[in-house]
């Protein structure tokens, strides 16, 4: 039975570039902890050499006491790679981190105990009381707020950010909510939470600081687009399957 207290799950498509520096401040960060922990990396079908460059990262800087793993899902999405993160996590609690470390990674025990107790999910809100934002256009700012009103009207009433990249989940939560979800891009995050507010879980939002990161891989029109025709695929599929 393995006694990993925290796994972090690190979805990569194309970034072979900042992958490394992200890699070490995780691991840095890590290797002070009191807790044992462990990185999964989960390449997913990059263009670029992500894959490689994390393999040799792990080569170079995986141990008994920390291990990294780089696996490969090969179906693009995000929401893919992170399932098939958190379906090979040992971790007694899971904690989905983006490759661009918009957050920095000192928050990261304000999700799970001891910082937070009575809880099943916690989620980073940019937009909670106490959140700052740092750099961020005003476009983007206006554009993720009216996606949020349109996710909080047709979905998730009263979360105030649902698609901040940084998200802790008790294991046998995070596994039960994963099987049964269905979409594989950005909409994930909506699935996910929907489910578990269906199951009644506790979602905590925890307010972070965060930075505006210009090499995003989102496209906001389109993505914004697809992402609310996910919305009413979620609540067409779910609202009268609690299973």
């Amino acid at each position: 039975m393995s006694n990993t207290y925290l796994t972090i799950i690190l979805p990569a498509f194309n970034e072979a570039k900042r992958l490394p520096k992200t890699l070490e401040q995780v691991l840095t960060f890590l290797k002070e902890q009191p807790y044992q922990s462990e990185i999964l990396v989960v390449e997913n079908a990059s263009k670029d050499n992500t894959f490689q460059v994390a393999e040799e990262f792990a080569r170079q800087y995986s141990t008994d006491a920390l291990p990294i793993k780089v696996l490969r899902e090969s179906q693009q999405g995000k929401g893919a790679a992170v399932k098939k993160g958190v379906l090979a996590a040992k971790g007694e609690y899971h904690f989905m981190c983006d490759a661009d470390l918009s957050m920095p990674v000192s928050e990261i025990n304000r999700f799970f105990p001891p910082s937070l107790e009575g809880f099943e999910i916690s989620i980073a809100s940019r937009e909670a009381p106490g959140a700052v934002r740092y750099n961020e256009p005003f476009y983007r700012h206006l554009v993720g707020r009216v996606f949020n009103t349109l996710i909080r009207l047709l979905a998730l009433p009263g979360l105030n950010d649902t698609q901040c990249g940084f998200k802790c989940f008790r294991a046998p939560i995070a596994r039960e909510l994963f099987n049964k979800m269905r979409i594989r891009g950005w909409s994930f995050d909506v699935e996910i939470l929907y489910l578990a507010q269906l199951r009644g879980y506790r979602i905590v939002e925890i307010p972070i600081p965060w930075y505006y990161n210009p090499d995003s891989h989102i496209s906001v029109i389109k993505d914004s687009l697809q992402m609310g025709l996910d919305i009413l695929k979620i609540r067409f599929r779910h609202r009268n399957n609690h299973a």
